[in-house]
């Protein structure tokens, strides 16, 4: 029997396979494939489709097996997940394999689009700098938190608390001065890096005409344009930029029966980064709107004094990521409405 349809469950060293024919019986049952095994395996199958889930390694998988003619296709392991036969509790390799292999025959399935090595290497960049920025706000917190042992309480701005702890340093005891004087060195160091790479990032968005065209959007800058183009691309694994809204978690989750519906609270489901980064984009757009009259800035304006200011926020964010798919999707300028 030909082999249609195969689930692998992705691991680090050992993997699950299970494929199934054109009527949906096992014919490849593998719950153990070593990892230098794996490709070899795949190899000797005709060309088929390939569900795995999306996660650490997913991505080059997919590139390996499309490029020895097989499809493959990636799903957020949460849609996998009913399809198991035995639920939760009969959880192994072999059974998810199984899983997968179902889910990915599902007409109406979502995908996860696959992204290219250089995408990858884009996002790279930007986790790296996430992680610096992070630990740079653990080391500041950290700082306020031993000098408060002391008895001196420092604000919450960054800058004023590297400066008054630098102030500080002389009125305290000798192992104390000893840490937070090293705890400063590596703020400094942090902030060195965090420039660095926002330097990289600003290279890469200009170097890339698509995040050139979406930098011409108020509140999108190098930052959110280059992490845009390297998650999403030319955006045409949506079908309109409410598709991409809701992806990004920034719509209302919406409650019906009975023929009545009811939006809830905003669902904060998909990449927190990018959302986060759409965010603080709509909080300059509203800081500038008060000054201007073109019709973007009137309509965050109104919507700011009908349902406040964490709303506009949103609403700004979820319009700038509709505008920038059909900036992607469509290939064109950014013109900005009178």
């Amino acid at each position: 029997m030909k082999i249609m349809n195969v689930g692998i469950d992705l691991a680090k060293n050992v993997f699950a396979v299970h494929g199934v024919d054109e009527n949906g019986k096992a014919v490849l049952v593998r719950p153990s494939v070593r990892r230098e095994q794996l490709l070899e395996l795949v190899a000797k199958l005709p060309p088929c489709v390939i569900g795995m889930e999306a996660c650490s390694g997913g991505h080059h998988w997919a590139r390996a097996f499309t490029a020895l003619g097989h499809t493959a296709k990636l799903m957020a392991p949460k849609f996998v997940a009913p399809y198991r036969m035995a639920g939760r509790r009969g959880k192994n390799d072999a059974a998810d394999a199984a899983a997968i292999c179902e889910a990915v025959q599902r007409p109406n399935m979502r995908f996860v689009p696959i992204k290219d090595i250089d995408q990858q290497g884009v996002l790279c960049i930007h986790r790296a700098r996430q992680g610096f920025v992070e630990e740079r706000t653990a080391t500041i917190n950290r700082i306020r938190g031993l000098m408060s042992e002391f008895g001196m309480v420092l604000p919450k701005k960054a800058d004023t608390v590297r400066k008054q702890a630098a102030q500080a340093l002389e009125n305290l005891p000798g192992w104390a001065k000893r840490a937070i004087d090293d705890l400063l060195t590596h703020l400094q160091t942090l902030d060195e890096r965090v420039t660095e790479y926002d330097g990289h990032i600003k290279e890469l968005a200009k170097a890339d005409a698509r995040s050139v065209r979406l930098m011409k959007m108020p509140g999108i800058g190098a930052i959110t344009a280059s992490a845009l183009t390297a998650s999403i691309g030319n955006g045409h694994d949506f079908k309109c930029g409410r598709q991409l809204s809701a992806w990004l978690g920034l719509v209302p989750g919406q409650y019906g029966s009975g023929g009545v519906v009811r939006l809830g609270y905003i669902t904060k489901a998909g990449d927190p980064y990018l959302r986060t980064l759409l965010i603080l984009g709509a909080r300059s757009v509203l800081a500038a709107a008060g000054t201007k009259t073109d019709r973007m800035s009137r309509w965050a304006t109104s919507v700011y004094e009908r349902r406040g200011y964490g709303k506009a926020l949103v609403a700004i964010a979820a319009k700038n990521a509709r505008i920038a798919w059909a900036i992607l999707a469509k290939g064109e300028d950014f013109t900005k409405p009178a």
